[in-house]
C-alpha cells in the first residue's frame, strides 16, 4: 500500500457495524492501524446512535443482522444524510438486495468473505470519492483537506480560516514562493487593507496549524512551502 493513501486514511473517521465476533475483531484490527477513529457496533440500532454521536466519515455495514439489517439502517440515514459514504458487506448476492443497495449510494458493495484486499479496493473507492474536495499530503502524516477546511496530523485537527484555506492552496498549487503582493490580491478581503501587523498576526496564527517550519519567509519577497 502506498503511504499516501494511509496518510489520506489517517485524516478520517470509521462506524464499523458487524453482529458476528470473529469478523468484527479482524477487521477492527485493521481499521485501526488505518483510521484516526474507529468505532465498532454489533447491530443496527447500536450503529445508528453511535452514528449521530460521532459522526463518522466512513460507515462500514452488514447487511444482516439478526433481526435488523444494515439496509434499514443506511435507509433511515439517508433520509437526512447524503454526504456520509458507505460501505455494505454481506454473505448474500441475492439480486434483491443488491437492487436495494444500488439507490442508497454507496461507496462499494463487499461480498464475504472481506479478505484484506477487498476492503483495500473498497477504501481505496472511499478516498477517491473526495477527489472534488481535494485532500492534499502536506508532509507524512499532515493532511490538509480543503472542503473540511482543516489541515490534520492524525491526532489534532487545526480548523483553518477562509483566508488560511485559501492561502494554504494557492501555495500548493503554485509551488512556488508567494508574494506579498500575490497574498493580498487573492487572499486579504476587499473590504480591508493587509497592513504588516495583519500579516505579521495572521503568519503567526497560521503556522501553529502547520508542521513545523513548513511555511518559510523569503525575506522581502514572500512565503513559500518547505517539504523537504
Amino acid at each position: 500500500m502506498q503511504n499516501d493513501f494511509i496518510n489520506k486514511l489517517n485524516a478520517y473517521s470509521v462506524l464499523y457495524a458487524e453482529d458476528e465476533d470473529g469478523i468484527r475483531n479482524n477487521i477492527k484490527e485493521i481499521l485501526e492501524h488505518l483510521f484516526k477513529e474507529v468505532t465498532c457496533t454489533k447491530n443496527a440500532s447500536e450503529a445508528y446512535i453511535k452514528y449521530l454521536e460521532n459522526n463518522p466519515d466512513l460507515i462500514i455495514t452488514d447487511i444482516k443482522m439478526g433481526n435488523e439489517t444494515g439496509i434499514d439502517l443506511v435507509k433511515k440515514i439517508r433520509k437526512s444524510d447524503s454526504k456520509t459514504r458507505i460501505i455494505i458487506t454481506s454473505a448474500y448476492t441475492d439480486l434483491e438486495y443488491l437492487l436495494q443497495a444500488t439507490e442508497l449510494h454507496l461507496i462499494k458493495y463487499i461480498i464475504k468473505p472481506i479478505t484484506q484486499d477487498k476492503l483495500m479496493e473498497a477504501l481505496e473507492s472511499f478516498v477517491n470519492s473526495y477527489n472534488d474536495s481535494k485532500i492534499y499530503n502536506l508532509i507524512p502524516n499532515w493532511i490538509f483537506d480543503s472542503s473540511k477546511t482543516l489541515v490534520s496530523n492524525g491526532k489534532e485537527e487545526f480548523t483553518l480560516t477562509k483566508k488560511e484555506n485559501n492561502f494554504l492552496k494557492l501555495l500548493i498549487s503554485k509551488n512556488r514562493i508567494i508574494t506579498y503582493g500575490e497574498l493580498e490580491t487573492n487572499i486579504w478581503d476587499e473590504d480591508s487593507i493587509m497592513t504588516a501587523n495583519a500579516m505579521r498576526l495572521f503568519i503567526k496564527n497560521f503556522r501553529k496549524k502547520l508542521p513545523k517550519d513548513f511555511l518559510k519567509n523569503i525575506q522581502g519577497i514572500g512565503y513559500k512551502l518547505v517539504r523537504d
